[in-house]
């Protein structure tokens, strides 16, 4: 990562392929959520994921220059390479940017190829081999140190597809053995792990977290948390998303946020979708006031191409639909 570009002069805050059809399960999880005190400000940033044509230097200078909070960092060879020798010099280059412009942090874990160039997002937390399964894991302890040397708010994490024949109770098992030695690395170096409900994998719902968190003995929220993906919400699950976002609000550590079609699993710009985001934004900034510290990052993994011009109309759509912000 190059440090040649000068440190923006903006201050500090306060403190995949095609689209997948997928469909909707029939209920819902509850679960009891605090009244907002007053409106917040929604803390916005914006996923490498989707910068991914940018140097990581750059793209972090270009997101805090158009006047994000923040920065979903996805650690994958072209930007943070969690394989690579030198990966604590890196970080530790990493983070002094990042306090140079002001910009908070959730690291993210969903990079494609990163383990295994012929399969995406493989190895997984549910393959059949345990050194598969442990190699996944590997992964996810480097990212907690990483989040940890970062000060990152969360580290991301998925489930995975189970193989078509394995029996879901065996998946759940797995899932749940290979989190457990995350979720102690995570509690010592005081950095949440933030699972994301994905569509098509065996996590896939809000329920489904639930079940996971069954499965684990209840970890606080503290230590076992959620990403929640409004686009997700919209694609999958039986309640509006910003009915899941309150529902879902006691354990949420990380918000990804995009347009997209009910049933269809297709990251797309706002305005593409069928999303009805005041409602959304109303929601996020209820949170917010509740005292939510982290990020709602802008999560459009397809669209590097057009990266720039997309950070900044999706921050001017954003901050238009919701006054707050």
């Amino acid at each position: 990562m190059s440090t040649a570009r000068p440190a923006s002069r903006r201050p500090a805050p306060s403190r995949a392929g095609s689209a997948t059809q997928v469909t909707a399960p029939a209920s819902s999880h509850s679960a009891p959520h605090s009244s907002p005190r007053s409106s917040g400000r929604p803390r916005l940033g914006y996923g490498t994921n989707g910068l991914t044509d940018l140097r990581l230097d750059d793209a972090l200078g270009l997101l805090a220059d158009l006047g994000y909070d923040g920065v979903g960092l996805t650690l994958d060879h072209m930007h943070l390479d969690p394989l690579a020798p030198d990966l604590a010099a890196r970080t530790a280059q990493v983070a002094r940017r990042l306090g140079q412009l002001g910009l908070g942090v959730t690291v993210e874990t969903g990079a494609r190829y990163v383990l295994d160039p012929r399969r995406k997002h493989g190895p997984s937390l549910l393959d059949p081999d345990p050194e598969d399964r442990a190699a996944r894991v590997r992964l996810l302890l480097r990212a907690v140190r990483v989040a940890s040397d970062l000060g990152a708010h969360a580290v991301h994490c998925f489930s995975g597809v189970p193989a078509v024949d394995t029996p879901p109770d065996v998946a759940w098992k797995r899932l749940a053995s290979s989190l457990t030695p995350v979720l102690e690395a995570a509690e010592a170096a005081r950095v949440p792990l933030a699972v994301e409900p994905e569509p098509g994998h065996l996590l896939a719902t809000l329920d489904d977290f639930h079940h996971l968190r069954g499965l684990l003995g209840d970890p606080p929220p503290a230590v076992l948390g959620l990403t929640l993906d409004i686009g997700h919400c919209q694609c999958l699950e039986p309640l509006p998303p910003a009915d899941c976002l309150r529902a879902a609000a006691p354990w949420v550590h990380h918000i990804q946020i995009e347009d997209m079609r009910r049933g269809v699993h297709e990251h797309l710009p706002f305005g593409d979708g069928e999303i009805d985001f005041p409602p959304v934004l109303t929601a996020l900034a209820e949170l917010t006031a509740t005292g939510y510290p982290g990020l709602t990052v802008v999560e459009l993994p397809r669209h590097s191409h057009a990266g720039p011009e997309l950070a900044r109309t999706s921050l001017s759509f954003l901050r238009r639909e919701a006054p707050t912000c």
